[in-house]
């Protein structure tokens, strides 16, 4: 047996924060050395954070980065390291690299072969890929070092690396790294969150063991680092297709490391007994180096899930681990003071409040209180407050602004639930702004606005009406105002801009409301962990949604307004995840919703759906920054472009009326034959 014990780690970084990226870096280095680690693999980028956009560019952040690789290098005594950082060779292109450092010496930089280009990931925009089997030098300082697809001979032990994306493609790196005898595969990724995420990077990391014969150490980022993007810190560690160890997800700390002893004689004996090609063994890309590998015990290893991924209730843990801990960063590396929410006692504004309620209670769980204070150590009004409830209060302000069109069960919701998370609430009339700015109005036009004649222009100026208010205390406390849209309503524009759209970030804008009500259930019912619950959502849980803008004799509801939420969640999906036409959205629509919505009610669904997206695009530029958590994600600036003007599918509902009418394919001019 020749055993060696690895880590992988997680940092929370933040872009171009120097000083904090290299502290983050130095000190999970320091805590592998604790733990007798030999070799360390630490996030992609995370020396400069992955989320810099087109700062990558500059030449002044290349620099920074290398300064910043020489001052962690010293801390690399007696263990081997790799660090991720953008470099710029002599052909003027920058490439996303890992360099290997051993005991205090830069061995090489590894450059990424495949780029992630789809979805929220932009990287063909600022890096290079590499080429598989070239290899160049780079000049650092007094000392030229290789770099390019490299692996390295540590002592006899062949270290390679597969740099995210290159994991993510069927010709990967690895199998190259597999005919050059490789015993180690370093997976240094920043890998966004999505739901069921880390059932796929388990299955990659698991069979990439398996298939090449090596142990396989992934890390990955963990927290907001730049804004939309959530990184849920996935790390684990496999050898020879078994699961050694996995890490904790979503965790509040700056650092964390998971380690695993794996058997180098055990994964080369799976190799022993596969032919390969000598052509592949690239001499000239082998670096040598030597580092003194301490004993090790053997160890018994069994990798196991948290506690809470059991069960039947990941999709809504997961969307309450990542959004909480996305508010927390996003707070602390805004320096913001606390959050601002118009409080409605609807289902989307509950769902946000109550998200903040769990930003305190998951950070307990993961950090304790009082760490989780020192990490807002620059909001004095909580240092001295000792319970989830106070620190709530201090943290969240609500409030809750009334018409004579809001009625005493929304009052009577929002007080309950803010009363139940420990939120600060407020409860203020906005009937009488409402009426002076009708006033103003109708005393320019000389005629008075009615329901009959001006209904929605009647109800957006009681949503506009609402956020001066919510700014105000917003900026008086130097807080961010949280908005309340929903996806489902950023698909067909059912939101009023400058009134629920406006604020510093949109929480939930990237969640569907048919999925969001079921949450909310959950939440009340079972809970976070089966034992973190808001039982103050009882009551928001048993109205039926509405704006409450239209007067309460109309009896106004937001599905009667558009369409039953399960349809529009089932629409968008089918016409703008899945590129579907209006006709093949109504045929997916029909076998979905067969025996449960007539055929004309989907009919007029789908129409609608597709005029009002097409309409609505220069809402969705405008939203607040969003959480990225599916792709599903309307967001424009990250995920789903779609032209501002277009001809709105004009002949594509003609087509899905003709469709429906039973007359497609009759009268068509040109018809060829006899």
């Amino acid at each position: 047996m020749k055993l060696i014990k690895v880590a992988a780690g997680v940092v929370n970084q933040i872009p171009m924060a120097w000083e904090h990226n290299r502290r983050n870096i130095i000190d999970a280095i320091e805590e592998a050395k604790s733990q007798k680690v030999s070799i360390l693999c630490l996030p992609e980028l995370c020396i400069t954070g992955y989320g810099c956009e087109d700062m990558f560019f500059s030449h002044e952040l290349l620099e920074q980065a290398k300064q910043s690789l020489l001052e962690i290098v010293p801390h690399t005594d007696g263990i081997i390291v790799a660090v991720s950082l953008p470099l710029r060779l002599a052909n003027n292109r920058t490439y996303d690299t890992a360099c290997l450092i051993a005991n205090k010496r830069i061995l090489g930089f590894v450059c990424k072969q495949v780029l992630a280009n789809n979805g929220i990931h932009y990287e063909t925009r600022w890096f290079q890929p590499w080429t598989p089997g070239v290899r160049d030098e780079i000049q650092i300082g007094e000392f030229s070092y290789p770099v390019g697809d490299l692996l390295f001979d540590v002592s006899g032990v062949k270290i390679g690396f597969e740099i995210c994306e290159d994991a993510w493609i069927s010709n990967r790196p690895g199998r190259s790294l597999h005919e050059r005898g490789v015993d180690i595969i370093l997976n240094p990724s920043a890998s966004h969150f999505a739901f069921y995420k880390s059932h796929v990077r388990e299955r990659f990391v698991i069979d990439g063991s398996r298939a090449f014969g090596v142990s396989y150490i992934y890390c990955n980022l963990v927290g907001n680092e730049s804004g939309r993007a959530i990184f849920d810190g996935d790390s684990m560690i496999a050898s020879n297709g078994q699961l050694l160890v996995s890490g904790t997800r979503f965790s509040y700390a700056d650092h964390l490391i998971v380690t695993a002893v794996i058997d180098v004689d055990d994964t080369r004996l799976s190799q022993a007994q596969n032919k390969v090609n000598l052509a592949y063994l690239f001499p000239n890309l082998r670096v040598a180096a030597q580092f003194d590998f301490p004993f090790v015990k053997p160890v018994v290893q069994k990798a196991e899930l948290e506690y809470w991924e059991h069960g039947n209730h990941l999709k809504e843990e997961e969307f309450a681990r990542a959004v909480a801990l996305a508010l927390f960063d996003y707070l602390r590396k805004s320096r913001s003071h606390g959050f601002v929410l118009s409080l409605s006692g609807g289902a989307d504004s509950s769902a946000i409040a109550a998200l903040v309620s769990l930003m305190i209670r998951m950070a307990d769980e993961s950090i304790g209180l009082d760490a989780f204070k020192k990490k807002l150590g620059y909001i004095k009004s909580i240092q001295k407050l000792k319970t989830v409830e106070e620190i709530c209060g201090a943290l969240l302000t609500t409030m809750y602004q009334g018409t004579q069109n809001s009625s005493t069960d929304t009052y009577e919701s929002a007080e309950s639930l803010a009363k139940s998370v420990g939120a600060t609430f407020y409860n203020i009339n906005i009937n009488g702004l409402v009426e002076t700015y009708t006033k103003l109005i109708e005393d320019q036009l000389g005629r008075p606005l009615t329901w009959e004649t001006d209904d929605v222009a009647l109800q957006n100026i009681q949503a506009r009406v609402r956020a001066p208010s919510a700014w105000l205390l917003a900026n008086i406390q130097n807080a961010l105002l949280l908005s309340t849209s929903n996806r489902s309503e950023a698909s067909v524009g059912y939101a009023t801009m400058d009134g629920d759209t406006a604020g510093s970030i949109s929480p939930i804008a990237g969640i569907d409301k048919h999925y969001l009500r079921g949450w909310l259930r959950w939440l009340e019912t079972t809970g976070v962990g089966g034992k973190i619950k808001v039982e103050g959502l009882q009551k928001v849980n048993n109205l039926q949604p509405t704006a409450e803008l239209r007067p309460l004799d109309k009896k106004q509801t937001d599905e009667e307004d558009l369409m039953p939420y399960d349809v529009l969640n089932a629409i968008e999906k089918f016409g703008i995840r899945d590129k579907l036409s209006p006709k093949e959205v109504m045929q997916q629509v029909e076998v979905v919703f067969e025996g449960q919505y007539d055929r004309d009610k989907l009919y007029t669904s789908v129409d609608r759906f597709f005029r009002l997206w097409s309409r609505n695009q220069w809402k969705r530029e405008r939203y607040a920054p969003s959480f990225h958590v599916d792709d599903e994600n309307v967001d424009p600036k990250t995920w789903c472009r779609f032209p501002i003007l277009s001809s709105g599918f004009e002949k594509e509902l003609a087509e899905l009326k003709e469709y429906v009418e039973g007359n497609e394919g009759r009268g068509r001019k040109g018809k060829i034959g006899f």
